[in-house]
């Protein structure tokens, strides 16, 4: 019988595709990222399941789009009884270990992983305090804060996910000693990461590389009259159009700083892999839950269904098993990452899943494949930075095209392969109107906006429950980094620029 392998997946937040070496990036420093493409397959056209953490964390886990598990916000309890890539790989025969960031809501925070080491940063549960960030309270969120309080300084964000990485390492260490004693038992483990998420803060060692190498933003936000309603409207609620070309730059300096810094917290992972004796038998995998826009077109985070938000990062490396220094240019999701490390480690495939495994397209760039994948952004009005609307908005990439909908709006239509940053929109163009129809029709088949509206709405009265009851009864945390205020700092903040 074959040995079955070890599986290494390493999951960061809000990591925007472009800004990798290995994705074309000629200011950004990761080396460890780029020497993991250099030795596998680097996929350039994944998409996330929903731009925010938590619909697509759980979507990746259990490889169903949000709407097919009434999981769109970050206050979304994904069912326990929801099969996941951890029951699926316990069921055949691994035992999952979870290192770090995962963003479970709820009672359940584990969703099938076995061991779970050092916890998230914020509460399980909805309505208990939120995490202090001491000077960078709100700078996490999408609000213009956010832009203003960056720079130098630090984020207890980092000093969390050092925390991650160190367990993950003494974890991998521990295996190899084990292998070593003649355990033959594989692993299968992955490690969660914050950033490159904001706040965009970076310590000063980290923010210098970049200091004055950052260019500024490629795309211009649109002149008056030619953006879309709805991105005007998030633009002016959000107060970005009032940010400073000096507050932008300190902003986009930190980010790459942050991304630096995941980058040598990914190569003390990967250094304790191979010093362990165990990365001939490992798949690694590398991806995060979503884009981020660093101001791009005037937007910061993500929120949209544009590609510097809903695309992500995807690496496969597995020696002997997949080509080295290969590109993939299909259209794939994390839903369809996740079909393919089951695939790859020979567990069985999650019941109803909505996504294929790339397994061969990896392994031969020729193997026919589905160009197309959808990513959808739902939220109610309740939380504070939506402006008070809600929202339903779903994005279909089909080949080279892509028709992104926002309910109550017009639809936004773009070709790929003419205008890969989505500068020209053809949704009113006469020529690519049965395109326009075609993709529209795919698009609704399956996913109804009004009905998603009242199942949001329901589903707040059962969460404002859920959430009153935890401020009443303050539940434990069961898995949770203590953070405090103190852990928090920026050099450079003027109490009166807020």
């Amino acid at each position: 019988m074959t040995k079955r392998p070890n599986l290494l997946f390493l999951f960061s937040d809000q990591h925007a595709q472009r800004v990798a070496g290995c994705y074309g990036d000629g200011v950004a420093l990761t080396p460890n990222l780029d020497a993991l493409a250099a030795r596998g397959v680097t996929f350039d056209n994944c998409y996330c399941p929903s731009p925010i953490c938590v619909p697509s964390r759980m979507s990746m886990l259990t490889a169903r789009h949000p709407s097919a598990q009434a999981c769109w916000t970050n206050d979304d309890h994904l069912s326990t009884e929801a099969p996941t890539f951890a029951h699926a790989l316990g069921a055949a025969g691994y035992r999952p270990t979870l290192a770090g960031r995962a963003h479970f809501m709820g009672p359940d925070q584990l969703h099938g992983y076995v061991q779970r080491f050092v916890g998230d940063h914020s509460p399980n549960h909805a309505g208990l305090p939120r995490h202090d960030l001491g000077v960078l309270e709100g700078a996490n969120d999408p609000w213009s804060v956010g832009v203003i309080r960056s720079g130098r300084g630090q984020c207890a964000y980092q000093l969390k996910d050092q925390a991650s990485t160190d367990a993950a390492v003494e974890h991998l260490h521990e295996l190899g000693r084990r292998q070593r004693q003649g355990g033959a038992e594989p692993f299968a483990m992955t490690v969660g990461w914050i950033l490159p998420h904001a706040p965009f803060v970076a310590t000063a060692e980290d923010y210098a590389p970049f200091d004055g190498k950052v260019g500024p933003p490629d795309l211009a936000p649109p002149a008056t009259g030619d953006e879309h309603a709805w991105i005007g409207w998030w633009r002016q609620n959000r107060e970005l159009h009032e940010r400073t070309d000096d507050e932008i730059m300190r902003a986009r300096t930190a980010y790459y700083g942050l991304v630096m810094r995941l980058d040598r917290m990914i190569g003390e992972v990967l250094a304790a892999l191979e010093s362990a004796g165990l990365a001939e038998d490992t798949l690694v995998v590398y991806a995060s839950d979503h884009g981020e826009q660093i101001g791009e077109r005037g937007l910061w985070w993500k929120h949209t269904l544009y590609d510097e938000s809903a695309k992500v990062p995807c690496v496969l490396a597995w020696p002997g098993r997949l080509p080295e220094g290969e590109r993939r240019a299909a259209v794939t999701n994390l839903t369809d990452l996740t079909a393919t490390m089951l695939d790859a480690v020979g567990a069985a495939p999650l019941p109803n899943a909505q996504a294929s495994s790339f397994l061969d397209v990896a392994r031969d760039g020729s193997t026919p494949w589905l160009d197309t994948t959808f990513s959808e952004y739902c939220t109610d009005a309740v939380p504070a930075w939506t402006g008070g609307m809600a929202v339903q908005q779903r994005m279909l990439r089909a080949g080279r095209y892509k028709l992104i909908y926002y309910h109550g709006y017009e639809p936004q239509l773009f070709d790929l392969e003419d205008d890969p940053r989505e500068q020209h929109d053809l949704a009113r163009s006469r020529r690519h109107q049965a395109v326009r129809e075609q993709l529209l029709r795919q698009l609704l088949a399956d996913w109804d906006p009004e009905a998603i509206a009242r199942r949001m709405r329901e589903r707040r009265r059962e969460k404002d429950v859920l959430a009153r009851w935890a401020g009443a009864t303050l539940p434990p945390d069961q898995y949770r980094w203590p953070m405090t205020p103190e852990m928090n700092r920026l050099d450079d903040f003027d109490p009166n620029n807020t």
